[in-house]
């Protein structure tokens, strides 16, 4: 972006379905379900409330646990009119040819509203389902010659043969090139993550952590790029529980931490303590792997940070940390993190329909009183 004011608001849709309270699984926690089954009534209703609050795309998923991202996105396409989907692609369970057909053919039938979120998997146990015996090393390997086969596909008609290490293809090409070839984000935490990130990505992602910490990364990040001479953009992918108090959205925190049985919490941790991902290390580390919850609590004893809440970790991998309090304050830590660099938010809600109206609602409107654009926004 070339403005610094502005910033861009994405939401997520919940393929696993939607609760009012915190729906788990992901990087070892174990599957779940909420009470809103993810079909496609509700997930329709989920896209078109994004849309109508000016977010700019819905981050959908990938995993055992949830919907297929691809065929779910697809489905939404003719439901909405403005809103991107920001579709899980997961280099190495799909060729790379084949990779670059779908996002063009979605490119085709949707107007350019496809954006990728690519996932190697920090999984093994994960990957070996889907019939993938690589190492997460490897996986990161595959990310790399993957998106470089991919990106040529989209932007020359010229047939490409490549071998590299992982990946090889023989005279690939597209029938027809994308009119516009769609977006890269790309999260990791590992060497290995910012590495690709810093050559291939148009964005890169981090779950919520404190924005010192996540600065620090963004400049890992950023130097890496400097030496391919390439510039990204960043962003932060957290959960959001917005009030026009802070009492209010603190209450809605004590009642989610109310509901939480221990047994749940032991369990989640357990799984995700068998986790390959740097970036769940690091999350886990924020409420020392369970460690400090306890029956009963005030839903503050986890405030990280000014207003960020370590709650949601407790039994969801993954983005662990939610933004708590009034429209106000919930604002001013967004440009917190906008100080240290991050220009896209990838947010969600409990529920996500709900809570898109809280956002669109009383934090955008909290934001532009700060002079801060907000994409797809009128001011």
């Amino acid at each position: 972006m070339t403005d610094s004011q502005s910033i861009t608001l994405h939401w997520f849709l919940p393929t696993s379905g939607d609760s009012r309270g915190i729906v788990g699984g992901g990087h070892g926690a174990g599957p779940e379900r909420g009470e809103r089954p993810a079909d496609l009534g509700y997930l329709t209703q989920v896209a078109q409330a994004a849309e109508r609050n000016g977010f700019e795309s819905v981050l959908t998923p990938t995993g055992r646990w949830c919907q297929d991202a691809w065929v779910t996105t697809a489905a939404l396409i003719g439901a909405t009119r403005r809103l991107k989907f920001l579709v899980a692609l997961r280099p190495g369970l799909i060729g790379p040819t084949l990779t670059a057909h779908q996002a063009q053919t979605f490119q085709d039938l949707s107007g350019n509203r496809l954006l990728l979120n690519v996932v190697v998997g920090g999984e093994d146990a994960e990957q070996r389902a889907f019939g993938d015996y690589t190492t997460k090393q490897e996986r990161y390997a595959i990310a790399d010659e993957t998106l470089a086969v991919a990106d040529h596909l989209w932007h020359s008609g010229e047939p490409l043969t490549f071998h590299g290490k992982h990946v090889s293809v023989d005279g690939a090409a597209l029938k027809t090139l994308p009119k516009t070839s769609p977006p890269v984000f790309l999260g990791g935490s590992s060497p290995e993550g910012i590495e690709v990130a810093a050559k291939r990505a148009d964005v890169y992602l981090t779950w919520g952590e404190p924005p010192a910490q996540a600065g620090e990364k963004f400049d890992r990040v950023r130097e890496r790029a400097a030496a391919y001479g390439r510039s990204l953009g960043y962003g932060v992918r957290l959960h959001v529980i917005a009030r026009p108090t802070s009492e209010e959205a603190w209450g809605v925190a004590q009642n989610i931490t109310d509901a939480l049985d221990p047994d749940r919490v032991a369990a989640a941790q357990a799984g995700l303590a068998t986790s390959q991902s740097e970036g769940q290390r690091r999350m886990t580390e924020l409420h020392g792997a369970g460690a400090a919850f306890s029956p009963g609590q005030d839903a503050r004893a986890l405030e990280v940070a000014p207003n960020l809440w370590a709650g949601i970790g407790l039994v969801r991998g993954g983005a662990g940390t939610a933004l708590v309090g009034s429209y106000d304050e919930v604002a001013a830590r967004i440009e917190d993190y906008r100080a240290v660099g991050a220009t896209h938010f990838v947010l969600s809600g409990i529920p996500h329909l709900e809570e898109t109206y809280q956002v669109g609602e009383g934090v955008v409107p909290a934001l532009q009183r700060r002079g801060v654009t907000v994409t797809n926004v009128d001011a």
